[in-house]
């Protein structure tokens, strides 16, 4: 069992450091809002530390699951930062999503202090990190991924090293590319289905065993249907992270027509007051159309 610091406790964090309490870790938790850190360890056990420097101490891992660049620089730098904290030859391991370039900022500025730096994005939302279920892709050096894995794996189902640092930040703009497309064009068969007075269920029952089938059909047709939109991943952050692969085609000269099309929807249903709704609300964007 390993000595685990754990700073963010979100609605994927403070699962997520769940699990590690859960499979005998010693973890030691950070929030911003200190009360949701003292709840944590009234239900988990631990610890929690007033700064992420002081969480890092004596930590043999440190994990991060924050909301953005600013966020993630902020636990991680200055006097009480993470890495003061940390030790020669230790590891941080960032689960927030964020762009490459804060990633390759962050790894450096490990790197001059000894310790690795491993990008973990997560899939899977919200049920996924409550579930143990979530797939982690990562990037960094090998040996660090591997001291890392059996740490990760007390709340994934999948957890793979695609490359370099950065390769994992990458991959998980590549999952969100194709999860933009995926609703859009669930949301479009959905609406087109209620227009054609055809049964929203019955018309997946049938086509969801097939080539249209899709985890998203799977697990949003139903709320969907409803017009319910309160699952899963927020709009918000949808577009907070469509908007670092858009970024990143700029730079690396990818064409991404549909993602930026579906970005722009997304701020469509934040007009209508859904910043918060979960991303299957694409639909409540086509029904507002008429």
């Amino acid at each position: 069992m390993a000595k685990v610091a754990f700073l963010g406790l979100g609605v994927m964090g403070g699962p997520m450091a769940g699990h590690l309490a859960a499979k005998g870790h010693e973890v030691t938790v950070y929030n911003r809002t200190t009360a949701k850190a003292e709840a944590w360890v009234a239900t988990h056990g631990g610890r929690f530390a007033p700064t992420p420097a002081k969480a890092a101490q004596g930590a043999d891992f440190v994990m991060a699951c924050v909301g953005n660049d600013d966020d993630l620089r902020a636990v991680c730098t200055g006097p009480d930062g993470a890495f003061a904290g940390m030790t020669e030859g230790t590891v941080f391991v960032d689960h927030t999503t964020v762009s490459a370039k804060i990633t390759a900022e962050m790894h450096a500025a490990a790197a001059e202090r000894g310790v690795a730096f491993v990008d973990a994005p997560v899939s899977g939302g919200q049920a996924g990190a409550e579930n143990g279920q979530l797939v982690v892709m990562c990037g960094g050096d090998a040996a660090a991924f591997a001291r890392a894995e059996p740490v990760i794996a007390a709340y994934a189902k999948l957890c793979k090293r695609l490359g370099d640092s950065g390769a994992g930040q990458l991959t998980k703009m590549v999952n969100q590319i194709c999860i933009a497309g995926l609703v859009q064009g669930l949301a479009e068969g959905l609406h087109f289905a209620e227009k054609a007075g055809l049964d929203g269920r019955a018309v997946v029952e049938v086509i969801g065993g097939g080539a249209a089938g899709s985890w998203q059909m799977v697990n949003r047709y139903e709320t969907m249907v409803e017009d319910r939109f309160d699952f899963g991943f927020a709009v918000d952050w949808m577009r907070k992270d469509l908007g670092i692969c858009l970024a990143t085609a700029d730079e690396n000269g990818a064409s991404l027509p549909v993602t930026a099309l579906v970005d722009q929807f997304y701020k469509d249903v934040q007009k209508l007051g859904g910043g918060r709704w979960d991303t299957s609300s694409l639909i409540r964007r086509l029904r507002t159309m008429g």
